[in-house]
């Protein structure tokens, strides 16, 4: 990914799972999981990603006059609801609700699922949720 779809992609992934008491996807490793995925089994959604963070992109200018990643998190999190229903007001060339669907689902299993798969960074989601009891 270029730095300005990355910058999106960050964006959109700390929406989905944003960091609490406990670190979010992006810092958990959701990212590293998601580049992973599309190296392999995910290959073929590589320009569905691309294609979809810069339309998501070119919505959040039409809508707010900024960028996606330069929005209040309040305006990215409405946004997102819009781009979940295919609520879109410029020419997207993948479907919204595929793309966002692709990226809430690779989010969430980048930041629940084992470690050895390039996600969930120090077992961040396992400590969170009780699976394994912090070492600390």
């Amino acid at each position: 990914l270029t730095p300005h779809e990355e910058a999106i992609l960050r964006a959109v992934i700390d929406c989905i799972l944003p960091a609490d008491d406990f670190p979010g996807a992006w810092e958990a490793g959701a990212r590293e999981y998601l580049e992973r995925q599309l190296e392999g089994p995910l290959l073929g959604m590589r320009e569905v990603v691309r294609s979809g963070l810069m339309s998501l992109d070119t919505e959040a200018v039409a809508r707010f006059g900024s960028a996606f990643a330069a929005l209040p998190t309040g305006a990215q999190d409405a946004l997102l609801r819009e781009i979940q229903k295919s609520a879109v007001r410029t020419e997207w060339s993948v479907a919204p609700e595929r793309f966002f669907g692709l990226l809430k689902c690779t989010t969430a299993e980048g930041f629940y699922a084992d470690p050895a798969q390039g996600g969930n960074r120090d077992r961040v989601s396992w400590v969170m949720t009780g699976f394994e009891r912090d070492k600390a």
